[in-house]
């Protein structure tokens, strides 16, 4: 058997496969297809401390390899979330991450504090890309001093049991120097990437397609840039855990992220129109690992940073490379090359 167990901080799980925040609801709808309780841990959509409307429709936009989305943090608020959808999940052993958002300081140490009493609370995932109102609307992801301020914040508000994980904005200049900003202020794992911030136009009303004109990219289409991301702040960071997102829909696309540097996958998009997406990626990222011999997850957590040459390699034309022995240890990072354009 592949031993698929994964840590995240303190917090051990047995496989690494989760939900990204917003795409498995709070567990009920995706239980009708699977036993939630099999996944490494469901993330929540991010809660605020009170309740949320949203923005009006439409909401959604497809793309090319993508959807927009600007739901505006729609959600129950976490009062309503800690009686009635935790409970639930409690019941059927759900490990569970609780995605908390807000727009300001103060709302975001509110609802990290509620969860100090909440049994079945795994961890805590900062949403970092919602504007500070305190500061001109910037969101807090965007400068590496606001995101520290948050963090410092939740951790301090938090139970210190609970693990608390920073969601970081590939829409930045440097998403490695806002990574480091949070890891010194308390992050114990960082979740990464956000969705990226775009926009489409429809060509017949020759409108925005979205009512609130602009919206947030996910799926495939921002998988290599997500990929990249996870890959600079492992080489920065190796030994902080770090939560893979963007665009994953198969096995493969998980063990991806893996030889870049994460811990753990969360599945997002893929389940808008396969509702049992996290539990095929898990199935076949077992059976990926398998195919490679490769025993345990955390052997490969990170291994694309390794030097050429330092793995007994197999080639298997069918499968591709099959990882039989390492005789270089941890080994270094290969930096990116940034190129100009011209």
């Amino acid at each position: 058997m592949t031993n698929l167990e994964t840590r995240l901080g303190g917090l051990t799980l047995p496989n690494p496969v989760l939900t990204a925040a917003g795409c498995g609801g709070t567990g009920r709808e995706l239980g009708r297809f699977f036993d939630v309780g099999r996944l490494g841990a469901l993330v929540t959509p991010s809660l605020t401390p009170q309740p949320r409307a949203g923005r009006p429709g439409p909401r959604l936009a497809e793309t090319p390899s993508g959807v927009l989305n600007a739901a505006g943090l729609q959600g129950p608020g976490i009062e309503t979330f800690l009686s009635r959808d935790l409970p639930w999940l409690a019941e059927r052993d759900a490990r569970v991450i609780v995605s908390i958002a807000g727009g300001s300081v103060r709302e975001y140490t509110e609802v990290a504090r509620l969860l100090g009493d909440a049994p079945g609370v795994a961890a805590v995932e900062i949403n970092l890309s919602c504007p500070d109102v305190e500061n001109r609307g910037s969101t807090f992801a965007a400068h590496p001093s606001a995101a520290a301020r948050l963090v410092r914040a939740v951790r301090a508000s938090a139970p210190r049991r609970i693990p608390v994980l920073a969601k970081l904005s590939a829409d930045v200049t440097d998403i490695v120097g806002v990574a480091m900003a949070c890891a010194d202020a308390g992050a114990d794992g960082l979740s990464m990437i956000n969705t990226l911030h775009g926009m489409a136009i429809d060509t017949t009303t020759l409108r925005p397609a979205l009512a609130g004109v602009t919206g947030e990219l996910s799926g495939p289409a921002i998988r290599p840039v997500a990929v990249r991301c996870v890959y600079q702040v492992h080489a920065a960071l190796p030994e902080v855990p770090i939560v893979g997102i963007g665009g994953i829909r198969t096995g493969l696309d998980a063990l991806e992220f893996v030889l870049a540097g994460a811990s753990a996958v969360a599945v997002g998009t893929a389940t808008l129109h396969d509702p049992s997406a996290c539990a095929r990626v898990l199935r076949e990222l077992e059976g990926a690992l398998k195919e490679r011999g490769i025993d345990r997850l955390a052997d490969v957590v990170g291994l694309a940073h390794k030097p050429a040459g330092s793995l007994h390699r197999r080639i298997d034309p069918n499968v591709g490379l099959t990882v039989a022995g390492d005789t270089a240890g941890a080994g270094g990072a290969e930096p990116i090359e940034q190129e100009t354009s011209q």
